[in-house]
């Protein structure tokens, strides 16, 4: 494999494992967002906190699934390395 395919499987890597934390944020910001329009409390700590606790939950439910995809993918690479 060349760098380019390499650096091909480290962006691919890095979309799969950093876009679903990105989607739970997103979810969240919309959930509050309607809250916030419906209600018309407008505070900035409103939509930080209730996100900050979402996604850093999401993250350490999906940690194990993380943690498996890199390892396979540290081991791939070194696999290449060592060929």
């Amino acid at each position: 494999m060349d760098l380019i395919g390499i650096a091909e499987n480290t962006v691919k890597i890095i979309l799969i494992l950093g876009l679903p934390s990105l989607i739970v944020s997103m979810i969240i910001g919309l959930v509050i967002s309607i809250f916030s329009a419906v209600t018309q409390v407008n505070d900035a700590s409103l939509s930080f906190v209730p996100k900050m606790i979402f996604v850093s939950a999401f993250i350490l439910i999906s940690l194990p699934w993380v943690g498996d995809h890199l390892e396979t993918f540290t081991k791939d690479l070194w696999d290449i390395i060592l060929t």
